[in-house]
């Protein structure tokens, strides 16, 4: 047996929509990528949905809508995907690195509070893994704190907190629909907001800085999403409760049915609703396998791993300077890092294949 440790899953609706998107004649940015936009944001509860071409644009494009720029002081994760800090990075900004909680693997809301300056502008908070942060904490430290609140739902697409949708509790949420995501259009990426103001900001940062066609006022991208791929994302949103539903039950029996002594299964936090963009273990030295070894085991049996993250971001060599080497400690981070081990929790699992997964796992 050979499972991936991530399969897309489009279909025929999504072939067809594609295929009426190019009869149409209009195949860049179009009628397409606004009724994706207006779905995408009812769907997420929030007012207003910007549609880009991937998830580290939207990222970009949010900060920049922000008001972040050179001299400002960005807090993020120390312990997520590069783009989460890169695209601070790319405003001019400077990214500091806050520790994670161990359970939730997310943000540690008293890290961030020690992180604070005068020169903080802003907090991302990553809803790692398909779990939220604690969103609603952050929320509230930024709004005491005169900073903005940037909810990273990259792989959090329907995940709730306490009864609210991610993607409407920040200021601004970015998506992400790379084509490993929960819902994926190859490669997309959306920001909501619940302000006008910030969705006009937006429009015109992602269109080459045009305040009306030809006519521009600041140095502008060109992060638009394509009617193609918008076609997409709107049948794969159509499927997205489906497809969660799958996840949820995967990842509930291996909760349930994974007993390794050193193998720590994943915890979702009170009021949470996690959507197991990745079903993450941690392999502790108790483990009778290495993680390493684990990895090369799993591998003999035909089940794909990866590792969600080898190196946390004040480690990597572009951060070094402004993180490990400035002294900045996130141990949680580390800890992490050197334990997390990803298996697959797709809806291409179906019964036979996660009791396969976790008779492989209890053998060891």
């Amino acid at each position: 047996m050979q499972i991936p440790i991530a399969r897309p899953s489009p279909g025929p609706e999504e072939t067809e929509a594609v295929a009426a998107v190019l009869a149409s004649g209009i195949i860049a940015e179009g009628p397409v990528t606004r009724s994706f936009e207006h779905e995408f944001a009812a769907y997420s509860g929030a007012a207003h949905a910007v549609a880009m071409n991937n998830g580290t644009a939207a990222l970009h494009a949010a900060l920049l809508a922000a008001g972040v720029g050179s001299g400002d002081e960005v807090i993020v994760p120390a312990f997520t995907f590069f783009a989460t800090a890169s695209s601070v990075a790319m405003t001019g900004a400077k990214p500091v690195f806050a520790d994670v909680l161990q359970d939730t693997c997310c943000i540690d809301p008293d890290s961030v509070c020690d992180r604070i300056t005068e020169k903080t502008k802003a907090v991302i908070g990553v809803h790692l893994y398909g779990q939220p942060c604690d969103a609603f904490l952050l929320s509230g430290i930024c709004s005491d704190q005169g900073l903005v609140f940037i909810e990273d739902a990259a792989q959090a697409h329907g995940a709730m907190l306490n009864g609210v949708t991610a993607g409407s509790i920040g200021d601004l949420a970015c998506f992400s629909f790379y084509a490993t995501k929960n819902m994926a259009t190859g490669e997309g990426g959306m920001v909501t907001t619940g302000s006008v103001a910030l969705h006009d900001r937006l429009r015109q940062i992602i269109n080459h800085g045009q305040a009306e066609k030809y006519i521009h006022t600041e140095i502008g991208y060109n992060y638009r999403m394509t009617d193609i791929a918008a076609a997409i994302g709107r049948v794969q949103l159509s499927k997205l409760d489906g497809f969660i539903q799958a996840r949820q039950e995967n990842a509930g029996f291996f909760n349930e049915h994974i007993d390794v002594p050193g193998i720590i299964t994943p915890v979702v936090a009170h009021g949470r609703s996690h959507v197991w963009h990745q079903y993450v273990i941690r392999v502790t030295g108790d483990a009778p396998l290495s993680r390493g070894e684990l990895i090369r085991y799993l591998d003999e049996q035909g089940i794909g791993t990866a590792i969600h993250y080898p190196v946390p971001l004040h480690r990597q060599p572009v951060f070094a300077g402004i993180g490990s080497d400035a002294g900045v400690a996130c141990p949680v981070a580390d800890e992490l890092a050197d334990e997390v081990l990803s298996l697959p929790v797709h809806p291409g699992v179906g019964a036979a294949e996660r009791q396969y997964i976790v008779d492989a796992l209890n053998t060891i």
